[in-house]
């Protein structure tokens, strides 16, 4: 299925925010470029770059220790595979404002429609996790003023996350968003909230703010269906880390199979086959190129 999104002309940024202001999205995680492909495919709007994916991907905790470098290198990879708009995690903006004009400028650079950026001290913790702890609300919104100068797409989407429900309250929350949106955030990012009233209450409470929600597996929020999430009045619906997650067990399965049994026959059915795969690599498309450019 082609993308509903996948004719829009514009700037990465411009078709993000067509999208989310059209109609609510459902935003899947894709942990590399073939992933970020397949969302297109099968008509997703919009995809994300989760900083948990892709520290799980190198082996690591998410406690940010993935340099910018490499969720930029990540993050070009998925862009340069896909006309689907991504959406990045940013972490805490890998310093202070200054660093978040650069953090900025290279994402934007790299194909990125917009990015996030929390409210968390060094070193971070997952955001479902405790232990976090919160830098001053005027720092944050310093990074958002910086980000918000330092891109130069006007339209690329600057998501301010606050972390604050998991370490002091909802009303602190709910009192930094504001503070975040005046700084110059064009959505924001409550993490880490703990039933379906409170993402009413913090819904009702930044309205008309486009806000993003979370619906990450195991964590501290309940996982609400994207329509109950879409009549509250979140504008986008992320699933960070979905699709790994489902990778991970698979790959888990077929590897004890193989140990096991000494083959991967049970799992055939649940493989892409490979005419399957080279569809979704454009396999002959590269062929027929290939002939042309021989004449």
């Amino acid at each position: 299925m082609k993308s509903p999104i996948a004719g829009v002309l514009g700037s990465p940024g411009q078709r993000l925010r067509a999208a989310f202001q059209a109609a609510p999205i459902a935003v899947p995680g894709v942990f590399n470029a073939l992933v970020g492909r397949m969302a297109e495919r099968l008509g997703f709007q919009a995809v994300y770059l989760s900083g948990a994916a892709l520290s799980a991907s190198l082996a690591l905790p998410d406690v940010g220790l993935v340099t910018l470098t490499e969720f930029v290198e990540a993050a070009r990879d998925i862009a340069a595979a896909t006309q689907l708009p991504l959406l990045c995690d940013a972490d805490t903006g890998f310093g202070e404002a200054l660093n978040v004009e650069r953090t900025v400028r290279l994402f934007e650079s790299a194909g990125a429609a917009g990015i996030h950026l929390e409210d968390q001290q060094m070193p971070k913790r997952c955001g479902h996790l405790s232990g976090k702890q919160l830098v001053d609300a005027e720092v944050m919104a310093a990074k958002i003023r910086a980000a918000a100068s330092a891109r130069r797409d006007a339209d690329f989407v600057i998501v301010a996350r606050t972390d604050a429900r998991g370490v002091v309250g909802l009303e602190e929350a709910i009192r930094r968003a504001r503070l975040y949106v005046a700084a110059g955030a064009d959505v924001i990012f409550p993490e880490a909230l703990e039933s379906r009233e409170e993402f009413a209450a913090f819904a009702r409470e930044l309205a008309p703010v486009p806000l993003l929600a979370n619906m990450t597996e195991f964590g501290r929020s309940p996982n609400l269906d994207f329509a109950e999430l879409a009549q509250l009045g979140y504008r986008m619906v992320l699933y960070p880390v979905t699709t790994l997650r489902v990778a991970l067990r698979a790959a888990q399965a077929v590897l004890a199979d193989l140990l096991a049994k000494g083959h991967q026959r049970d799992h055939l059915e649940r493989m892409l086959t490979r005419a399957e795969l080279y569809e979704l690599l454009d396999y002959a498309g590269y062929e027929e190129r290939d002939r042309a450019y021989f004449g």
